[in-house]
């Protein structure tokens, strides 16, 4: 496994090889960004990186902006949820969920016809299924107190 330091650099100048970028290098990508900047530089940092990287590979079309965002707000909020110091291995064996590819999150979060509009590619859209139906598969990471339905 490449370093962070590495890995970072391999991304930021698109010399990182495809067969390297995998989902969960995405989810690494996403960590280590929110590991050193606030929220929203992060997301401006990574949405840039990967928007950059798709194009150096030909695969532009591919980027997704609904999905990116969506997983860099679980990256973020799985990453708070753990005690500080923590490691990339210690990250990934708590969220093994974030992990699963092909990933059933977006169809969780969206309706078929929401991802597969060219607007939610190009644009973050706000999830479109219910809060109860999209955290169902989540709820052992919400904290004690917290419904995902109402009462």
């Amino acid at each position: 496994m490449r370093s962070d330091a590495d890995l970072l650099q391999a991304f930021e100048d698109c010399s990182l090889p495809e067969d390297e970028f995998r989902h969960a290098t995405h989810i690494r990508m996403a960590w280590l960004y929110l590991q050193q900047m606030e929220l929203s530089a992060a997301i401006q940092t990574f949405v840039t990186g990967l928007r950059r990287y798709a194009v150096s590979l030909g695969k532009a079309d591919l980027y997704h902006e609904a999905i990116t965002y969506a997983y860099l707000f679980l990256v973020h909020e799985r990453l708070h949820r753990l005690e500080w110091p923590h490691t990339w291995q210690m990250f990934r064996q708590q969220n093994p969920d974030l992990f699963v590819y092909p990933s059933p999150l977006p169809e969780q979060l969206y309706r078929p016809e929401t991802l597969s509009s060219d607007f939610a590619r190009q644009i973050f859209v706000l999830p479109d299924r219910s809060l109860t139906d999209a955290t169902t598969a989540y709820s052992p990471h919400l904290p004690s107190g917290i419904s995902t339905v109402d009462n």
